[in-house]
C-alpha cells in the first residue's frame, strides 16, 4: 500500500511564526528568500520610477531655488547642488543595496539600530555648541542629524513590535505601554534639544503604528489625554519658551500691526508672496523673484514655495500626484507582503513621507508654525535625503517577496 503523503494526511501545520507567517517546511528554492542577499521575485518598477521621478524633480527644483544663496553665501551657483547631488548618489547606491537586503533581517537589527539613535541623541546633548539647539553632530565639515535616524527607529521598532505580539495589541500592555515607554525615550530627547518638529513628527508616527498595529481605540483617548497633560506641564514649568517663541506670528503673516510683528512672519510673509504670485501656469522655471534672498534659507523648509512660484498650480499639482502614487504603491506593495512585520515596516515607511510632505504644505501656508519639517527629496540636507533613500530600499525590498503584481 502507498503511503499517503503529507501534504494529504491531515495533520495541523506547525505553528505560526512570530511575526505572522507559517514556518511550513519548505524546499530550499523556497527558503532563499530568508538568505541575507537575494533578488527574489524583482523589484516593484512602477515604486521605482515614481521615487526616482521625485528625486530628478527635487534635484532640479532645489537647485533653481538655491543658486542665488550659494552664489551669495558660497560665491557658487551649483554649490547646494553639489554637496545635494552628492547625498543623492550615495543615497541611491545605499536603497540599491538594502533592496537586495531581506527585510526580515531588520527584526535583529531593530534595538541595535534604536539603541544607537538614543546614544547619537545624547551625544548631541553632550558636545558643545554654539547655539542653545543641539541638532547636529559635525565630522568636520559633514553634519548629521540623528533625528532623522529616530524616526526610522521608530517606525522600525514599532513594527518589530507590532508582528511579535499582534494578538495582544488591543491590550494595555503590549499596545500602549511600549509605544508610551518608547516615545517618552526618544521625543524626551528630542525635546531637551530642542526640536519640536521633531518631536510631532515621532509622535505622529508612533501613533500611526499604533492605529495600523490593530490598537483598540479607546486606548487612544489615553494616550491623547497623557499627551494633554504632559504639555500642560511643560507649559506650566517654563519648558515650552522655544516652542511659543515659534508660534509668536503664526497666522499674522499678512496682517502684521508692529514692526516686530512684520520681522517675526518675513520668511512666511515672502512664502506666501511667492506661492500667490505663481498663478495657475507659473513665472517659468527659473523664474523666481522670492528666491533671491527675500525668503532666508529658501533651499531648506520653504523650497516648495519657489516650485509654486515658478511651476504654478498645474506644476505643483503635478508633484503631489507623484508623492501620493508612491505612497499609494509603497502601501498597497506592504499590504501584500507575506507576513506582518513586512506590512507594518512598509506602510509605516511610506506614510512617513506623506505625513512629511503634508506637514511642509502647512508650514509654508501659515496653516502651522514655522518649526523646520522639510519636504521630501526636495529640502537641502544629507541626512534626511540618505535616510529616506534607504528606507525607500526597504520598501523596494518588501516589494521582491509581495504578491502585488510587478508593474
Amino acid at each position: 500500500m502507498k503511503t499517503q503523503s503529507s501534504s494529504s494526511s491531515g495533520r495541523l501545520p506547525p505553528r505560526a511564526a512570530r511575526d505572522g507567517t507559517a514556518e511550513y517546511p519548505m524546499p530550499k528554492r523556497v527558503k532563499r528568500r530568508f538568505k541575507v542577499f537575494s533578488k527574489r521575485l524583482g523589484l516593484d518598477m512602477l515604486f521605482l520610477c515614481f521615487l526616482l521621478l521625485l528625486v530628478i524633480i527635487g534635484l532640479l527644483m532645489m537647485f533653481s531655488a538655491s543658486y542665488p544663496s550659494g552664489l551669495a553665501y558660497a560665491d557658487d551657483s551649483f554649490f547646494y547642488l553639489k554637496k545635494q547631488s552628492l547625498f543623492a548618489i550615495v543615497g541611491l547606491g545605499l536603497m540599491v543595496g538594502v533592496s537586495y537586503f531581506d527585510y526580515h533581517h531588520w527584526h535583529k537589527l531593530t534595538y541595535p539600530v534604536l539603541v544607537l539613535s538614543v546614544l547619537l541623541l545624547i551625544a548631541v546633548l553632550v558636545i558643545p555648541s554654539q547655539s542653545d539647539v543641539k541638532r547636529w553632530i559635525y565630522i568636520g565639515s559633514i553634519g548629521f542629524q540623528p533625528s532623522e535616524l529616530v524616526k526610522f527607529a521608530v517606525i522600525l521598532a514599532m513594527a518589530d513590535w507590532g508582528s511579535r505580539h499582534f494578538r495582544q495589541m488591543g491590550t494595555f500592555r503590549y499596545g500602549v505601554l511600549y509605544a508610551l515607554i518608547l516615545f517618552a525615550v526618544v521625543g524626551g530627547l528630542t525635546l531637551m534639544e530642542p526640536h519640536y518638529s521633531g518631536v510631532a513628527i515621532i509622535l505622529v508616527l508612533v501613533l500611526l503604528m499604533m492605529f495600523i498595529g490593530g490598537v483598540k481605540w479607546r486606548w487612544f483617548i489615553l494616550v491623547f489625554a497623557a499627551i494633554g497633560l504632559l504639555v500642560m506641564f511643560l507649559a506650566v514649568t517654563g519648558k515650552l519658551g522655544y516652542a511659543m517663541s515659534r508660534l509668536h506670528g503664526w497666522g499674522q503673516a499678512l496682517i502684521y500691526t508692529t514692526d516686530e510683528m512684520w520681522q517675526t512672519t518675513y520668511q512666511t510673509r515672502n512664502s506666501l508672496y511667492a506661492i500667490g504670485s505663481g498663478g495657475f501656469w507659473g513665472l517659468g522655471l527659473g523664474m523666481s523673484r522670492q528666491k533671491y534672498l527675500y525668503i532666508p534659507e529658501v533651499q531648506n523648509d520653504f523650497v516648495f514655495a519657489v516650485v509654486c512660484e515658478e511651476l504654478g498650480f498645474i506644476g505643483v499639482l503635478v508633484i503631489l500626484i507623484l508623492f501620493g502614487l508612491l505612497v499609494w504603491r509603497g502601501i498597497m506593495i506592504s499590504l501584500q507582503s507575506k507576513d506582518k512585520f513586512g506590512r507594518l515596516l512598509g506602510v509605516g515607511l511610506s506614510a512617513q513621507v506623506g505625513l512629511q510632505v503634508v506637514l511642509n504644505l502647512l508650514v509654508i501656508t501659515d496653516w502651522m508654525p514655522n518649526t523646520g519639517i522639510s519636504l521630501p527629496f526636495f529640502s537641502y540636507g544629507g541626512t534626511s535625503l540618505i535616510m529616506l533613500l534607504v528606507q525607500m530600499g526597504i520598501v523596494l525590498s518588501i516589494s521582491r517577496t509581495a504578491t502585488l503584481e510587478k508593474a
